[in-house]
């Protein structure tokens, strides 16, 4: 049982924590436990309290006061405490590593043999690496000490203060007061690369192997941080209150990245190996200034209970594009929101599980449901709804309440209130007015264009919101013929001057809302989507068209020589990767029929093709490099696959074709596996000489997606293996399923709707989210599979996978 909104309230009422002394024995990670010791200071008015720490074993609890205590396994209950007065409590535990990325990660690298451990904490995690009052309204100043391998390199929260190079030994400045799910720790032999800004010591770092990858990056890393951060201090009047910045690509991570303090954790496979697309380093680019934002928005001022989630993520996430583009030169970042991330929020606000941005407290009583709302609806949507509230209020009055908020909060806890207060008090408009509708409501309004008698398209809003967007008229041959701003709420706007036009509201994305176009319109968007010249107008036209066929607007067939017209065509190398990921994912595996998935493909691996022969990817190197990604996963074709591994680099596209990084690679084998065209002594052949975790969980992919019985039964026996690690469950499981041939699957959806709950309840949060996300079976299911996950859901399962497998049953209609 996770802690719940009324224990957390009372314990925040009852004690004030000053400050955490952890020591901790990373040494001997043979034993798959470590040391810790933890002296926590706080003051108590009534005399039993508890802290949280999760699977300890040899736990022993001693005080300056006389107290009893008794520990539960997941709970250190604690009686007898001076009531009023200043207390110490010291804790020692031996705690476990994990391999599912919730707590002490270790992971030993088969490249080299050399092992990593990172505290990869959020929410409640904390008390999964030690003893703490786990709740963000809980602050307290860490002081850290770490015994490891004198080879290895220690990074925390704060600068180093002491390092005995022989002993292994380091200590760090005390941290600012901060909650316990912002405590981080990483130790191995890390790569580094290391310098100074603005008075501060900045680094990257990643595992050895990943050495060339960093050194690679290092240069464009070092400029997009030092761009975000001086971008920043024009942004807001608070400083960065903390004493250094380090960023770290770790292993394991279940998280894109964590925001953690002084030294921010990534997943490493933003360190791609052998080559890095221009897509992919904006898109890495808008994590570093997303997790720079959380520095004021989370770590500076800090939600009291998990109800303001939107107060860290959507901030952050708003932020993030905003600042990669205007502070550090990522041109066009919200191309990628738009296709990529946008389209998932209108599918999670349309499920039974759907939450206001801003939910009341009441309506998350818990931390586990809590961790399920960190999702499109507290990121993407959150994003959408400040792009619009900037957009109504004007970035100067935003900024202002902005600056208030975070000055009057500085190093404590705040809540929507507090947040809409300042904005408020600098604006002349009605914020409390807004935040109600646009924040305390699930649900999005539809924009409707209608003609009236005389032709002039008419805008008319179907909802409760204000909406400040652009619209754009459409000549017949897909050029813009207008464009201007538009204020929309219960009374229709007419456009007389646009009489006989298309037209295309919030044609740039600035609201969050449904487009439901006139015949005409719709028509034109169908024909000419690839005319269309403008990137950020493109985007929201093929997201547009990603809701049609979502809702059943658009036909899968109709849809699919959509896409077979336009993305040959398509220029932009992230939009043709997000037109792919929408078409092959959600598409293919929650819309069309399992009859109809064939076609589908075929239609991708078609205008793949075309693409590289006549399109833009046939000059463009980034357009190229989507489209193959495209034909690897879709083509039937075994021989073109086979004389591009043997060369090394396709013989489509640019000239010269392009080179098969170990990505690709891996892509074309598993497809190669799919189609029955290799067999595992090969596989394991290319895994051995590929050399990397990287090419283990390839391999592993590739094997599961061999279409015989065997290789899914192996697959699925390494799935359930008690301590496989969260990376090669993923792995496995993308190779397991397999769209176009659902019957060779069939055993497996039931033996995982069977052993799910039980794996989830083992093995908690974040490994719960790659199950029930990542794991679910990427394939049409019958009615008598979807009885069967009905009926397993209205048994026991646990919050976190309820939620995942809740959210996919409304997906599949």
């Amino acid at each position: 049982m996770s802690l719940t909104l009324a224990e957390a309230r009372d314990r925040a009422a009852t004690v004030e924590v000053a400050s955490y002394a952890i020591d901790l024995d990373l040494t001997g990670w043979e034993r798959g436990r470590y040391a810790c010791t933890t002296t926590v200071r706080f003051t108590a008015t009534t005399p039993s309290t508890f802290l949280e720490l999760t699977a300890a074993t040899d736990v022993t609890v001693d005080g300056a006061h006389p107290l009893t205590w008794t520990y539960d396994g997941r709970r250190i209950h604690l009686e007898g405490l001076p009531v009023g007065e200043p207390v110490e409590v010291v804790v020692h535990a031996e705690v476990p590593y994990v391999s599912d990325g919730d707590g002490m990660h270790l992971m030993t690298d088969p490249e080299d043999g050399e092992t990593y451990v990172s505290a990869y904490l959020s929410l409640d995690v904390a008390q999964r690496v030690l003893p703490c009052f786990d709740q963000p309204d809980l602050k307290a100043t860490f002081d850290l000490a770490v015994t490891a391998d004198p080879r290895w390199t220690v990074l925390a929260n704060g600068r180093v203060r002491e390092h005995d190079e022989a002993a292994g030994r380091w200590r760090f400045a005390t941290t600012p007061r901060i909650c316990p799910s912002l405590f981080v720790v990483c130790a191995g032999p890390w790569h580094s690369v290391t310098w100074e800004h603005a008075g501060l010591p900045f680094g990257w770092h990643a595992r050895a192997s990943l050495a060339a990858e960093l050194d690679r990056d290092a240069q464009e890393l070092q400029r997009t941080t030092e761009a975000c951060f001086d971008h920043y201090a024009t942004l807001f009047d608070q400083p960065y209150a903390f004493d250094s910045y380090d960023q770290l690509f770790g292993p394991g991570h279940n998280w894109g990245a964590m925001e953690t303090p002084g030294c921010v954790t990534y997943r490493d496979e933003l360190l791609p190996r052998g080559r890095i697309t221009e897509d992919q380093r904006a898109r890495r680019a808008t994590v570093i200034a997303h997790e720079m934002a959380h520095m004021w928005f989370g770590n500076l001022v800090t939600m009291r209970w998990w109800e303001d989630t939107w107060l860290n993520e959507s901030f952050a996430d708003y932020m993030g594009y905003r600042v990669a583009e205007d502070g550090a030169g990522f041109a066009e970042t919200l191309v990628v929101h738009e296709s990529s991330r946008k389209p998932s929020a209108y599918t999670a606000d349309e499920r039974r599980s759907t939450h206001p941005v801003a939910p009341a407290p009441e309506d998350v009583p818990d931390v586990d449901s809590a961790f399920a709302n960190f999702d499109a609806i507290s990121y993407s949507k959150g994003n959408s709804c400040l792009r619009q509230l900037v957009t109504w209020l004007g970035d100067e009055d935003f900024l202002a309440g902005v600056n208030a908020h975070l000055t009057r909060h500085a190093f404590g806890n705040a809540t929507l209130d507090d947040l809409v207060s300042a904005l408020d008090a600098v604006s002349p408009r009605d914020v409390r007015g807004w935040a109600e509708v646009w924040l305390r409501r699930p649900g999005f309004d539809t924009l409707t264009v209608r003609r009236d008698p005389c032709g002039t398209p008419v805008l008319e809003r179907d909802g409760v919101r204000p909406h400040r967007f652009t619209v754009t008229a459409y000549a017949e041959d897909g050029t813009v013929a207008g464009e201007r701003l538009v204020d929309l709420d219960d009374s229709p706007v007419p456009l007389p001057e646009w009489s006989g036009l298309a037209v295309v509201p919030n044609s740039r994305g600035e609201s969050f809302v449904r487009l439901r176009l006139d015949e005409h319109s719709s028509a034109l968007v169908h024909r000419r989507l690839a005319d269309v010249g403008d990137d950020l107008l493109r985007t929201v036209l093929w997201a547009h068209c990603f809701d049609e066929v979502r809702t059943g607007a658009l036909p899968v067939a109709a849809y699919a020589d959509l896409v077979a017209a336009h993305l040959p065509r398509e220029p932009h190398a992230a939009l043709v990767a997000a037109v792919l990921d929408r078409t092959l994912g959600p598409v293919r595996t929650r819309v069309a029929t399992a009859d109809a998935v064939p076609a589908l493909a075929d239609a991708v691996a078609a205008a793949c093709a075309a693409g590289l022969s006549v399109g833009p990817g046939a000059e463009d190197e980034q357009v190229a490099i989507a489209l193959v990604r495209g034909l690897v996963s879709t083509t039937r074709d075994p021989s073109l696959l086979e004389r591009w591994l043997a060369a090394g680099r396709t013989d489509t596209g640019p000239v010269g074709g392009v080179d098969l990084d170990p990505s690709l690679r891996w892509s074309a084998l598993a497809r190669l596996a799919a189609l029955g065209a290799v067999d595992g002594d090969r596989l394991e052949a290319e895994r051995v000489a590929d050399g990397s975790f990287a090419g283990d969980l390839g391999a592993a992919c590739a094997l599961a997606a061999r279409p015989t019985a065997e290789a899914k039964a192996s697959a699925w026996g390494q799935m359930t293996e008690p301590e496989v690690s969260n990376r090669l469950f993923e792995s496995l499981a993308h190779g397991l399923w397999d769209a176009e041939r659902p019957d060779l699957c069939a055993p497996y959806v039931d033996a995982y709707l069977d052993a799910a709950p039980d794996i989830a309840r083992r093995r908690g949060q974040g490994f719960s989210l790659v199950l029930g996300r990542n794991a679910f079976p990427a394939l049409t299911l019958t009615d008598a599979q979807r009885s069967r996950l009905a009926e397993v859901l209205a048994g026991d399962v646990p919050t976190v996978l309820a939620r995942q497998w809740n959210d996919a049953l409304d997906d599949l209609g």
